[in-house]
């Protein structure tokens, strides 16, 4: 199984917890994995269905997956899935 690292934003949607187990051999797999088991995460990674949210920044092992493979991108166990709201700001 891969961990899976959920910033605080996040928690809420999977009942606080700050990081949780999911399975599946790639991104797209893992996050099914998640939905069925935490609906409302769905809303915030995936709002408008098979896309990532451009709000959403998804890393596995620090590697941002939109530079690797997206929602295919392999997850092998073991692996680490970090799902971090983009952030914005400055002068």
């Amino acid at each position: 199984m891969a961990t899976v690292r959920l910033a605080p934003v996040l928690r809420a949607s999977v009942g606080g917890s700050k990081q949780v187990s999911a399975q599946g051999s790639n991104l797209n797999e893992v996050l099914a994995f998640l939905y069925e088991r935490y609906p409302a995460l769905k809303e915030q990674i995936q709002p408008e269905g098979d896309t990532l949210s451009r709000y959403i920044n998804v890393y596995v092992n620090d590697q941002d997956v939109r530079y690797l493979h997206g929602l295919e991108t392999s997850i092998d166990p073991g692996d680490t899935v970090i799902l971090l709201p983009a952030m914005a700001g400055g002068r």
